[in-house]
């Protein structure tokens, strides 16, 4: 029997395509209703008088299969009539939405002026999309990322999407972090969790804001659970986004291992790509080297079943505790 059949609930840390792209693949490995995915919501905003929520609807439209492939992000077939008619009249084009992508904007919107808390709202859109697994977002309290840059302080869609990452980034900040509170469904799946992952997402950008709320990772650090990262930096580029760029703008090495310290207090198991191999041996805990490229939902899957059998080897090692405690101010 695969050891994985051991791991009966996985929660999932993710932001971004990266870890929408491994959600959909521990989907597809896992029965339904085994897999949770705790989305960041640091990167939301307003937009046409419109509650935007950008990574919770790349995981979303990923676990649905309705995602655009060939940005992974975004909507299969999108149309783009309103964004056309809107440009016409003046407003704001440079947040590219897509009809069918509005749509879903326009009813988060509405239930959330009726009163429902975010994580109401995206329960909602799940079940609309039929979705066997849950979405959470990380907090039902607004928490904004803040990108201190050259440039001035951006917002992170301003920075992200209307500068495209071009000011140098000095630091983070992530707005709203020390009111947000851990909602019960999130302490729920955590509770529940034979594993921990640690999507191949942004570690400053999609991670660290979910990591900001409070109790969060303190609770993570004092699960039983096994807590394993999949690298998002592979051969010293990182695979989508700014990341790479970031770790260079504040000092860090472009590295699988800069990700691995970064979380160090976190992690019981990391995920190496087989070009980073050599690596192994730099890494003071149980490590994972197998393709973690993912091109296709084959690929995505066969991903998430190497992870599955990793986690539930951890568990079941006679060797195996928890990651310890980290006193440090960073670890409430």
């Amino acid at each position: 029997m695969n050891r994985s059949s051991r791991i009966e609930q996985v929660v999932a840390l993710a932001g971004g395509v990266g870890g929408a792209k491994l959600a959909a693949g521990l989907q597809a490995a896992l029965p339904p209703g085994a897999l949770t995915v705790i989305v960041n919501t640091g990167d939301d905003f307003e937009h046409w008088g419109l509650t935007i929520c950008p990574d919770l609807d790349t995981v979303m439209y990923n676990l649905a299969g309705v995602h655009n492939p060939e940005t992974g992000w975004g909507r299969a077939d999108e149309t783009f009539a309103v964004l056309e008619a809107m440009s016409l009249l003046g407003g704001e084009d440079w947040f590219r939405l897509g009809d069918r992508d509005l749509a879903v904007h326009l009813r988060r919107t509405e239930w959330l002026r009726q009163g429902l808390s975010l994580t109401e709202v995206t329960e909602r859109l799940r079940r609309s999309f039929g979705i066997p697994s849950t979405i959470l977002p990380m907090s039902d309290d607004p928490v904004r990322t803040l990108v201190h840059t050259d440039e001035g302080d951006l917002p992170f869609q301003h920075y992200f999407v209307r500068r495209r990452c071009e000011p140098m980034v000095i630091d983070l900040s992530f707005v709203g972090a020390d009111q947000a509170r851990m909602t019960e469904p999130v302490r729920a799946a955590l509770e529940r969790a034979d594993l921990v992952v640690l999507c191949p997402s942004n570690p400053y950008l999609s991670l660290d804001p979910i990591l900001s709320v409070p109790g969060l990772r303190r609770r993570l650090q004092q699960l039983p659970a096994p807590k394993v990262a999949v690298s998002p930096i592979v051969g010293g580029r990182a695979l989508k986004g700014p990341a790479a760029k970031l770790m260079q703008e504040l000092g860090q090495m472009i590295s699988p291992l800069t990700v691995a310290d970064h979380f160090s207090d976190l992690l019981d198991g990391f995920v190496l790509d087989r070009q980073d191999a050599v690596l192994e041996r730099s890494l003071d805990m149980p490590v994972l080297v197998t393709d973690t490229i993912m091109t296709d939902l084959a690929s995505r899957r066969a991903l998430a079943t190497a992870l599955l059998d990793f986690g539930a080897g951890l568990l079941a090692s006679p060797s195996y505790s928890p990651s310890s405690l980290d006193s440090s101010p960073s670890a409430q």
